[in-house]
């Protein structure tokens, strides 16, 4: 409704009822607001906000003394107990957005650490070669197509230059996992002194309380101590910790993934590879500086690479089929069927390439190695039968199992029938006899008229 631009027009004397049938209006709204003292805008109702009563009020009282009892409850747990309890019929973003109201000042009166520092962090800054930083990210169906349900991609990222390195993989396992931190080292031509995480299961083995120790994986503390680094685990729902990575798996996606098609992971990989020079190229807009230029100070500060690589084994127990087979990932692997009994317990250790299957207890003498019953390469898809036959070697093949249609012929002649003639089919029994009568060639059978038989069963035509 803005008419005042019609009113010059006024001015040059047009009626108001002209103006009014041009702009499709009432004449005493085109009079109202082509007048010298007509409002800036059209008008407006006023505020609602405060004059309806809302349904948290009568228990915010209730809320209140909760959230004193314990500060960090959750909205959506205060929002159950207040239907549950109270008979609350609101809904849960109305209780959400008065939690996150009172919350603060609670906090405060509390003097809980932190209270005032709500959504505020730390910024930290390394040296060169001292903190890496490591995080996955899930890329879905890009090779649906053939065959993979989901690629993964692995990134490290060098916390002082944000240089960085990404492969992608069909699996999170352990081995998987510890293979790509080979790659990145391998890569970057070092190892940084300290590598941050979060509670991934292949790093921690089981989560803890807040505050407390947390404890690691003994394949991945054993993988830090070969190569010479600090694990360093964030605390929970601590996304900041690692940013510079978490922001690196976006950058990814964006850059190198975003509207492409790939066939295999090494075509992902390549195509990763390919535009690695472009990044480097790159100033960042936090250092101000050259990535790749940041990057070389970066690699000559870190630890070097020990001369022999740590294979990360993943262990598994398993029992064995009666088939001789254990199962893994949905894929069987035999065992020498000599050496094992049905329903033995045996122990998995798994690394990328291969799985090597050992029993639980050792062999007779408790000799070294005589716990290993079978090596076999790993299986590239599920359901795979990966199968040595000499395991099965002492097993029934059925290779004298035999039918045959005609009866044996007999192994000597019947003395009852004399040196020249065989023997009497009836004496051998009337089933013997009847068969023989049956397979007799010269037998004639007469041909009748179906009356015959009638007239002979006393029946009529």
């Amino acid at each position: 409704m803005d008419l005042r631009r019609f009113r010059a027009l006024r001015a040059a004397g047009v009626s108001v009822s002209e103006i009014a049938r041009v702009t499709g209006h009432d004449w005493k709204t085109v009079k109202k607001y082509l007048a010298e003292e007509a409002p800036g805008s059209p008008p407006s109702a006023p505020a609602r906000a405060g004059t309806q009563p809302r349904k948290i009020e009568p228990l915010a009282g209730v809320v209140e003394a909760w959230l004193r009892r314990d500060v960090t409850l959750k909205a959506s747990v205060i929002h159950e107990r207040l239907v549950a309890e109270h008979g609350f019929d609101g809904h849960y973003q109305r209780v959400k957005m008065h939690v996150a109201q009172v919350r603060p000042r609670i906090e405060a009166e509390l003097g809980v650490a932190g209270g005032g520092l709500a959504g505020l962090h730390r910024r930290f800054v390394v040296t060169p070669g001292a903190q890496g930083q490591v995080d996955w990210g899930e890329e879905g169906g890009l090779l649906a197509h053939v065959g993979v349900p989901t690629v993964y991609s692995f990134h490290m990222t060098l916390s002082f230059s944000r240089d960085s390195f990404c492969c992608f993989t069909t699996s999170l396992d352990l081995g998987t996992f510890f293979d790509c931190h080979r790659r990145a080292f391998a890569h970057f031509g070092g190892v940084p002194a300290c590598i941050v995480y979060d509670r991934t299961k292949t790093v921690v083995r089981r989560h803890v309380a807040p505050g407390a120790a947390v404890p690691l994986h003994p394949e991945a503390a054993a993988f830090a101590e070969h190569y010479g680094f600090v694990i360093d685990v964030l605390a929970a729902y601590r996304p900041t910790g690692k940013g510079r990575v978490e922001r690196d798996v976006a950058i990814v996606r964006d850059h190198v993934l975003a509207g492409r098609s790939f066939d295999s992971v090494a075509e992902i990989d390549a195509a990763w590879a390919g535009w690695l020079p472009i990044r480097r190229g790159q100033v960042h807009r936090t250092h101000g500086e050259l990535i790749g230029a940041r990057g070389a100070v970066d690699a000559a500060a870190l630890g070097g690479l020990p001369q022999r690589p740590y294979l990360v084994t993943d262990r598994h127990l398993r029992r064995v089929g009666k088939d001789c087979l254990v199962s893994f990932e949905a894929s069987l692997y035999s065992v020498p069927a000599r050496r094992v009994t049905a329903g033995q317990r045996v122990e998995l250790r798994v690394s990328r390439p291969e799985i090597a299957i050992h029993a639980v207890t050792a062999g007779p003498g408790g000799e070294p190695g005589s716990t290993l019953l079978a090596t076999h390469p790993r299986a590239t898809a599920r359901g795979s039968w990966v199968i040595d036959p000499a395991h099965w070697d002492g097993l029934p093949d059925g290779h004298s199992r035999a039918t045959v249609v005609d009866p044996p012929a007999q192994s000597a002649p019947d003395q009852r029938s004399g040196p020249a003639g065989p023997a009497d089919p009836a004496a051998a029994g009337p089933l013997a006899g009847l068969l023989t009568r049956h397979h007799a060639a010269g037998v004639q059978v007469a041909r009748r008229s179906l009356a015959s038989y009638q007239s002979a069963a006393g029946g009529g035509s």
